[in-house]
């Protein structure tokens, strides 16, 4: 191999004892590495066309798992909207109805049933009294097939009726409270379902009746889902006739019956032009290397030049402690083993200058970025390093700190009239124990003293590190903690009082008793049930706004029956003050957006509050007014009204009413959950004194748009 090498550079006159070095290394780089794109670029053609064939099988194979596990999540919404149905009030009682009325007349439950049934993720509906249909909404489904073919797959299920040209899937419920009867939500495996589970998949998605498929004649993709069937789990494969990437997965039912074939098809003609795309980036990127290699030879070649002029020069800069410039590495052996000593002599160094820099600014940063004040002393507790988190608190400067005695900084207020530094001072407790924490009090300004904990670590070389933490709002937020605990314990005992009161003389006079005074008693119990229930429920309200865990439902939703809702659940309060409550609604209300029991609850602590407010006997209104955009709704009663100062403030959290109120005050919370909730809904609620000297609560709500 020399003597050839020796002979090609003769014939090309080229001496290598005169040839520069950088133009060897340059051919030398320029060679290499077209020998290396060479080679890749002929052996990665074949390479990636099976690179891109396993992609295409592997994306194609998670595409249509994807496409599975989103139908099985599908099934699992149909069993919760199930769950859901058979749990609403609303449908419990049109079922009471239903069954205390003729059979035929199902005219409200029918309606329930419709607008509970949830059109977004189910296609039809129904209730079911055993085998019996009750009542059904949405598309025609043959119910009693379905019922027959699910047998014991359990609450979800999947099935293939006759009937239906598509199979379903779903799931069935019990009423809540009703014995045999139940809740059955479905679904068809249809192409509307096919085009979702392909915008969730990412890749295009079929869905094939397992009855079609069979009838079908075979085709290319038979052997596909053939397979799929036997393994039981799925099959992939790539048609290369179609050219094409065919995953198959099969659903089967829990007894074992094949119901649909879920295909999922990816086209090889875009995973060609990705390879595609690549090879010639990889040409490309062999072009720009090799013009590098050139660049990188004739740099590197002038740098190898000289070499011993070249140390020389990079060790006057290491003496002077110039560490920035590397040392070129050239020339014999014994000047290049000189070279790299030299250089990593350098570069240890530069690591350790850099590793000592880094970590002063790490421990500046940490310092300076936590929440806590830090402070360091010295032996005699003089300040020898302090935070800006500590200079705030202290209201000092940094600087001009340094030096002074700890105590003269911090200033605690004495204990006992005892000066804590002579006392019971942590930092010296640390120096015997190791470390040391201290509660103390420090007047660092003119208004209120500052609640902290300082806590001490021990010595080390002469310094000790402490840790200032403010805890002055925190003790405040323990106080307002302790305020309205108290204040709900009160709210708690008084009806619970009154409630024991009146169960003890019920249970004493049980069989002496009048019936009128019996009915007084319960009436008393049943009032105290319902404060105690609005309490709880506007507590906990409270809690998840708070929280931000509050969710509201978007769905159409009627203001008339919502406050048809609200004035059954508070109309034992109106009873027993004798009050009348005045609906006075637009035959035209059209339909808002929202949350139907969020809304309820919304005109549930309006009447509550105007009940609590309005004298016996009055009159209590509800009434609304309609224009293009909104529905403006209010609640007036014939009470004092809000004070002027009050009309700001009165939907703040835990304001409570003003000595005029009737009755024991509530916890101040259903104003505020009110208008956390309107505000959700997009709407808003303001409160006003009347010409006719009432007290209206309007709240303001969009209309749902009219479908296009």
């Amino acid at each position: 191999m020399l003597p050839r090498l020796r002979l090609v550079l003769e014939r090309l006159r080229i001496d290598p004892a005169t040839t520069r070095l950088r133009w060897w290394l340059a051919g030398s780089e320029v060679v290499i590495v077209l020998m290396v794109a060479g080679g890749l670029s002929l052996y990665a053609g074949d390479r990636l066309r099976q690179v891109a064939d396993s992609q295409g099988t592997a994306r194609v194979q998670l595409g249509g798992a994807m496409a599975r596990e989103t139908l099985r999540r599908m099934q699992e919404d149909t069993l919760t909207s199930a769950r859901s149905i058979g749990d609403d009030p609303s449908l419990q009682k049109a079922l009471q109805e239903a069954t205390r009325t003729e059979p035929a007349r199902t005219q409200p439950l029918d309606s329930v049933l419709h607008r509970l049934c949830p059109t977004e993720t189910a296609d039809a509906c129904a209730v079911f009294d055993g085998a019996r249909t009750l009542s059904s909404a949405g598309v025609a489904v043959p119910w009693n097939e379905i019922l027959l073919s699910i047998g014991r797959q359990g609450h979800i299920f999947l099935a293939a009726p006759m009937a239906s040209p598509t199979a379903v899937f779903g799931a069935t419920a019990p009423v809540s409270g009703a014995t045999g009867l139940s809740i059955m939500v479905v679904r068809h495996l249809d192409t509307q379902l096919a085009t979702n589970l392909s915008q969730a998949a990412g890749l295009s998605i079929r869905l094939i009746d397992y009855r079609s498929f069979a009838a079908a004649a075979v085709d290319q993709l038979t052997s596909v889902h053939a397979a799929g069937l036997a393994d039981g789990h799925y099959a992939v494969a790539h048609i290369q006739p179609l050219d094409l990437f065919v995953a198959s997965y099969p659903l089967f039912t829990n007894a074992g019956d094949v119901i649909v074939l879920i295909e999922a098809r990816l086209p090889a003609a875009q995973i060609d032009s990705e390879i595609r795309s690549l090879i010639d980036r990889l040409l490309l990127t062999a072009l720009v290397l090799a013009l590098l290699a050139v660049l990188a030879g004739a740099v590197l070649g002038q740098f190898v030049a000289g070499p011993v002029q070249d140390l020389t020069e990079a060790a006057l800069r290491l003496a002077e402690g110039d560490f920035s410039t590397s040392i070129p590495v050239g020339g014999t052996a014994e000047v290049g083993a000189l070279a790299r000593t030299m250089e990593d002599m350098r570069r240890n160094l530069v690591n350790l200058t850099g590793t000592l820099r880094r970590r002063e600014a790490e421990a500046q940063g940490v310092l300076a970025g936590i929440v806590e004040g830090v402070f360091a002393v010295d032996r005699d507790r003089n300040i020898r390093y302090l935070n800006p988190q500590a200079a705030r608190l202290l209201g000092v400067d940094p600087h001009a700190a340094v030096g002074r005695f700890c105590g003269d900084l911090l200033k605690p207020l004495h204990v006992n009239g005892v000066r804590p530094c002579e006392a019971d001072c942590p930092i010296l407790r640390a120096r015997t124990a190791g470390t040391a924490q201290s509660l103390e009090r420090l007047a660092v300004n003119e208004t209120a003293p500052r609640t902290t904990i300082i806590t001490s670590s021990g010595m080390v070389e002469g310094l000790q590190v402490q840790v200032l933490r403010d805890e002055t709002e925190l003790e405040a937020v323990r106080r307002a903690r302790d305020s309205v605990l108290a204040n709900i314990s009160h709210e708690f005992r008084t009806p619970l009082a009154a409630q024991q009161a009146s169960i003890e003389l019920l249970r004493d006079g049980l069989h002496t008793m009048q019936p009128a005074a019996r009915e007084k008693l319960v009436i008393s119990l049943e009032r105290g049930s319902l404060r105690l229930t609005r309490l709880i429920d506007n507590l906990l309200e409270s809690v998840r706004i708070e929280s931000g865990q509050l969710s509201i439902r978007h769905q159409s939703v009627s203001l008339g029956e919502v406050i048809l809702d609200a004035q059954a659940l508070i109309e034992s309060l109106l009873v027993q003050r004798e009050q009348t409550l005045e609906v006075e609604l637009p035959e035209d209300l059209p339909l808002v957006r929202g949350d139907k029991t969020r809304l309820t609850q919304v005109f549930v602590n309006l009447i509550a509050n105007a009940n609590k407010f309005s004298p016996d006997g009055s009159v209590l209104r509800i009434g609304a007014t309609v224009d293009a955009t909104q529905v403006e709704a209010w609640v007036e009663d014939e009470g004092p009204g809000v004070p002027e100062g009050d009309v700001n403030t009165v939907f703040e959290r835990f304001r409570r009413g003003a000595d005029a109120e009737p009755e024991p005050g509530g916890l101040g919370l259903g104003l505020w959950i009110v208008k956390s909730v309107i505000e959700r809904h997009g709407g808003s609620i303001v409160v006003r004194r009347t010409p006719e000297h009432r007290t209206r609560f309007s709240i303001t709500l969009p209309v749902e748009p009219e479908s296009p």
